[in-house]
């Protein structure tokens, strides 16, 4: 049986899977709906960064001997997809309005990310298992991924708002 500290563990790492796995998949189709559009190189690399990001979860967890929660993983990817029946302001084509709400969803995540790499260093950072896994690097690239999205959230308001 797992201590209530690993228990938590498990439970946290695997509600950032869920979590990771619903971001991972915004990105890439955000990056799809975009492509055509100044918005999608930039799309494009996030999506590829926040897919690293989530294999780096998954050999944390696999390094912890935490045991991915398959439920949950899946339930959160049929969310995500769910997701994509919301109204836009459009019936049949992608709307600015669904460009900025995704880039704010996608801000939201990478702000719980950087949240979880900071909280593992905090308890984890010198854990001999995690050897190799740069949390520190992990932590600056989810920095430098919210001034990103931040930068497009700004521009994408400007086209849906204004």
């Amino acid at each position: 049986m797992l201590g209530l500290g690993e228990d938590r563990l498990s439970i946290y790492l695997n509600d950032h899977l869920a979590g990771a796995t619903v971001g991972s998949e915004l990105a890439r189709r955000a990056a799809a709906s975009n492509r055509s559009t100044s918005y999608g190189p930039v799309l494009e690399g996030l999506a590829d960064d926040i897919a690293e990001d989530r294999g780096a979860l998954v050999e944390i967890m696999r390094r912890l001997s935490v045991r991915q929660d398959r439920l949950k993983v899946a339930l959160s990817w049929a969310a995500e997809k769910a997701g994509r029946l919301k109204l836009n302001g459009e019936l049949f084509r992608y709307s600015p309005l669904s460009r900025l709400e995704e880039l704010e969803a996608l801000s939201l995540g990478v702000a719980g990310k950087l949240a979880l790499w900071q909280s593992l260093q905090a308890t984890h950072g010198a854990d001999a298992r995690l050897r190799g896994i740069d949390l520190e690097n992990l932590v600056e690239r989810a920095r430098s991924q919210r001034q990103t999205l931040e930068r497009q959230r700004r521009r994408a308001a400007e086209d849906a708002l204004a």
